[in-house]
Formats: structure tokens, sequence, C-alpha cells
């Protein structure tokens, strides 16, 4: 026998026996969850290729919803490592919460690395003292009052969207998705860059906002997010693939959009001499300039990640989350009746919109919370993970256990909430009236809870305020529109929900 077969066999037997090993430990590992109800998967890569599958027809969210209806509110799948998935709100609400109070459950590793994969280090992928500092500097920004400013910014923007409804032919069939894209675009990117909604005003300070390259190149780099995500190695980017040149060509359009504008902003924060006119008061409003200034450990690189990253959060959510609203309003005439009604009589008794006509608006509230309960748009986009054994509902979970959920099946858990395929925005009205208060996880939980809450349910409120006001609508496609989901990282309805408008001729349109 020569030497190189003998040294050959060696290694050979030696790796296998080290696989073996693994695979062994991991089984001991993970035992407390083999009771755990578990889909069939593979032998040996167990559930990677259904989730990859899913992920390419951009079906991932509706496989977790489809499991949790086949094995009940928390079962198991496996990729390599265990991923539990729950799906009853309560659950998913005490394990965030707890689990990240007592310091077992971390942003799990995958996600925080697709998160910083999309563009460099951004909020959502950090821990610690770094997010920490950085979720201090922006809460002020997004809070309800820091926001109230904003409210004529909203109206100004969600009448430009009435005005080009109105102008439509009768009869004309309008896919609202598209027109409340650009309409959260322009709100995110007048708040964030100070770049102005209307579109005719040359922006000094950047290229100007182009919404449909603008949204696809967020796209692009979204839908590798979730990739990433659920399996997808951070280094494919780099082969010669057509989805990596549609990244980096992506990645390059965004950075061309936003670099002018960051490096004008740091110049205003180093007190820098700038050429007169290449900085609007707009601009010096922004969210951007005022992070800038306040916080100096943000550097170019971090700002500009962070502004893609703020970007794609605030215009697909909102969208998506009134496209789907305004579905359902078409198919449940009581509901739109009752609620055009009470923005009838708002407007009546105010005459327009503003911060204290906006809390008598708590039904168009409830109508956007029973949309999101129904159609969790963003629908899990982080996980956990556990670094230490824990107990959640019960169960023993291992080190190292990846925590997931699904939101579609949360909100359609009937312990929850009664009659839970029923449009019913009333049942988020009787919360302190003796029925006990209704989770509403949608915007997640705990520390971590969505920095652009009160900002999407804000422009949502006066967005269908107007709607409401000025038409009454029917859904062409029916309810087809609602049910044939998809989605890129986020659920969006893939026929752009198309809509016959009908002006109430009565009404005056507002400027």
């Amino acid at each position: 026998m020569s030497f190189p077969y003998v040294v050959l066999t060696t290694i050979f037997i030696t790796l296998v026996g080290i696989l073996g090993w693994r695979y062994w430990e991991k089984r001991r590992c993970y035992q407390s969850l083999k009771s755990v109800p578990s889909p069939p998967g593979h032998w040996l890569l167990g559930n990677i290729p259904q989730v990859l599958e899913a992920v390419k027809k951009k079906q991932f969210f509706q496989l977790l919803f489809d499991w949790s209806q086949q094995y009940g509110p928390i079962y198991v799948y496996w990729t390599g490592y265990p991923v539990l998935v729950l799906s009853k709100p309560s659950a998913i609400e005490s394990t965030i919460i707890n689990g990240m109070r007592d310091g077992s459950l971390i942003r799990s590793q995958n996600t925080s690395r697709a998160w910083n994969d999309i563009s460099g280090p951004i909020l959502l992928g950090q821990g610690g003292a770094e997010w920490q500092w950085r979720r201090k500097a922006w809460n002020p920004e997004f809070s309800s009052s820091g926001l109230s400013e904003y409210v004529v910014v909203i109206h100004q923007a969600c009448s430009q969207i009435t005005n080009k409804i109105r102008a439509a032919a009768p009869e004309e069939t309008i896919h609202v998705d598209a027109l409340f894209v650009e309409l959260t675009m322009r709100v995110t990117a007048c708040l964030l860059l100070g770049v102005p909604l209307n579109s005719n005003i040359v922006s000094p300070e950047g290229p100007p906002l182009d919404i449909q390259k603008l949204y696809e190149a967020m796209s692009v780099v979204g839908y590798r997010f979730l990739r990433v995500a659920t399996g997808e190695k951070p280094w494919m980017k780099y082969l010669p693939t057509q989805s990596s040149r549609d990244y980096w060509s992506a990645r390059r359009y965004l950075e061309q959009f936003l670099t002018p504008r960051v490096d004008l902003a740091l110049q205003l924060r180093d007190k820098q001499p700038i050429e007169p006119g290449s900085s609007s008061s707009l601009f010096q409003k922004s969210m951007l300039v005022k992070i800038a200034v306040k916080e100096p450990r943000y550097t170019r690189k971090t700002l500009i990640a962070e502004m893609i990253e703020l970007l794609i959060a605030g215009t697909d959510t909102t969208a998506h989350t009134l496209s789907f609203a305004v579905g359902e309003l078409a198919l449940h005439p009581s509901v739109f009746q009752k609620a055009q009604a009470i923005v009838d009589q708002v407007w009546q008794q105010h005459g327009s919109l503003s911060i204290e006509s906006l809390k008598e608006l708590t039904y168009l509230r409830a109508i956007v919370k029973e949309t999101l309960r129904l159609y969790s748009v963003a629908s899990g986009s982080t996980s956990l993970q556990a670094i230490k054994q824990t107990v959640i509902e019960g169960i023993t979970i291992p080190q190292g256990t990846q925590v997931f959920w699904s939101m579609l099946g949360a909100g359609r858990d009937a312990e929850t909430y009664a009659q839970p395929e029923e449009f019913q925005p009333e049942r988020w009205l009787e919360e302190g009236k003796g029925s006990p208060s209704l989770p509403m996880i949608d915007f997640g939980s705990g520390s971590h809870r969505c920095l652009g809450e009160h900002l999407a349910m804000l422009e949502a409120t006066i967005m269908l305020a107007q709607l409401l006001r000025h038409f009454h609508w029917e859904l062409v496609n029916g309810r087809s529109s609602l049910e044939n989901l998809q989605q890129n990282l986020l659920i969006y309805p893939p026929d752009g929900i198309p809509l016959r408008f009908q002006l109430r001729e009565a009404v005056p349109i507002e400027a």
C-alpha cells in the first residue's frame, strides 16, 4: 500500500469521523425539540429544499403560515439547525420581551448579517451598546410628538395622490399600490433627506427623486436580505451571476442618490464652508442633518447605510398596508360607509385634518390595525437566537436554536381573535370596555419595537381619510387581489390592487 494512499485514507476516515461526531452531537443537543411537530424534510438537508423553493417563488411567509395551519401554533423546521416557529400572538410577544430581557435570546446572527449585508452596518443589524446609541439618536425624530410638525407635509403628499386619482378619466382602472409607494417614498425622502414633495422643484443637494428607479433598487437589495436571511452566503454576491450584477447596480444607484446629501450633512455638522444655494432650508431641517449634527459617531459609511435602511423600511410597509386596507374596505360596504360618515363629520366640524381632528379618527386607525392583523406586511423580517438554554411555551430550547414567527398565522389565531377570518375593525375599539386588550404585535415588541410605527399610522390615517372624503371605489379583481400574495422582503399584492374610483361630486378638493 503506497504512502499517499494511506494518507488519503486516513484523512477520509478522519473527516467522516468528525462529520459523524458533529451529526450525533447535534442530535443530542437538540433532542428536546424532537417531540415538537415538524414538517417532513430531506434525510440530509432537512427542510432546506422547501425553504429555498419558497423563497425563489416569493412564498416564504406563505410557507410558514401553511405549516402553522398544519402543525399548530409552535413547530420546528430544520435547515442544518432548528428554527422554532411561533404563531400565537401572546407567545410571540412574551418570548420577545422576556427572552431579550433575561438575555437568553438575541437577534440571530444570520438575520443581523443579512441586514448588514444590504448596504453596510445599519441599526437593525446591531446589538448592545452600538444599537443603544443609534436607537437613542433616532427615537425623538419618530416619536408622536416629534412627528407632529410633519402633519402638514404628510397632508400635502396625500393631497397629491388624491389629485392624481381625481384627474384620472372616469371608470379608469388605477393600480393604487404604485400610488401609495409614491406617497410613502415622497414622505420618507422629504422627512429624511429634505427632498421637496413637488417633483418640479429642483433639489440642490443631490440627484432628483426618481420614484421608479429608486423603488426598483430598493426592491433588489430588499430581496437580497431575504435570500441571505434564509441561507444564501453573503460572499455569493461576488459571483458573476445576474442576481449579483443586479445587486451591485442597485447599490451603486442608491449610493449615488444618497452620497451628495450625506456629504453635505457632514459638512454642515463640521461647519465647513458650502457653496451658496447648495443647501435648502428644507434640507437643513431634515432628519439626516439633525442626526448628523446630534450624533458625531455617525460616519459617511454608516449614514449612507442607515438612509438606505430607513428608505426601505418607510416605503413598502405603509404603502402595501394601505393597498390591503382599501381592498378590504371595497369588500365591506358597512365598514366603508361607517368610516366615510366619521370622516365627513370630522371635516364638517374642523374643515380639514389637523393634530386635533386626527384624534377623532380612531375608527380609521382601527381599520389600519385590522388590516395589519390580516396582512402583516413585514411578517417577521427578523428572528431571535437562543444564546443559552431557555424555555418557551413549556419546551426546553437548546442554545443555538433560532426563534421565528409566522405573523400571518398569528393574525388568524382563533383563540386570540374572534372570527379571525372576518374583517372587523370594531374589535380594536372594544379595549377598555371590559374586553381584554388585544395584542398588536405587527410593529414588534419590547425595546426593539418598530421605530416608524407612529409615522406609518399617521400616513395611513390621513391617506384613508382623504380617499374616503372624496371617493367611492370598487375592487376590479375582487377578493383575488387580497389572496394571491407574494413577498420580496415584505408581503405585497402582485396585481397592484386595481380599483375604479367614483368621485363624490359634492365634496370640494383641497389644495
